[in-house]
């Protein structure tokens, strides 16, 4: 397969490199929230330790997240290079620009992602 000459791959590719580096940049910023929660109940109240604990848990689980987005941008920018970026990677059919357009590292055309 080659690359598609009806989307600006180039464009799309800044635009993943872009988004990549934003969500690395969150990981590192809010890292600190995913640190263990103190258990002392002489300085925390069980109650703010139930809040720390739920904070910790969005925490980690946003982190979780980010991290599988950036290996879909990185799976996308392997396509990129290999020449076979904008094609479904189940059937291999051409994915609608309009979905690329929305999510640049969608790896699956719409009758495929259902």
């Amino acid at each position: 397969m080659s690359d598609r000459g009806d989307i600006d791959v180039e464009a799309l590719k800044r635009q993943l490199y872009e988004r990549r580096d934003e969500l690395e940049r969150l990981i590192l910023t809010h890292h600190v929230d995913t640190k263990p929660v103190l258990l002392d109940q002489t300085t925390v109240g069980r109650l703010s330790r139930m809040d720390e604990l739920q904070t910790q848990a969005m925490s980690i689980e946003t982190e979780r997240r980010r991290k599988e987005e950036i290996a879909r941008i990185e799976a996308s920018l392997s396509r990129v290079e290999e020449g076979e970026y904008g094609y479904c990677i189940t059937c291999g059919e051409e994915i609608e620009n309009k979905r690329i357009e929305l999510d640049p590292a969608t790896p699956t055309c719409v009758g495929c992602a259902k």
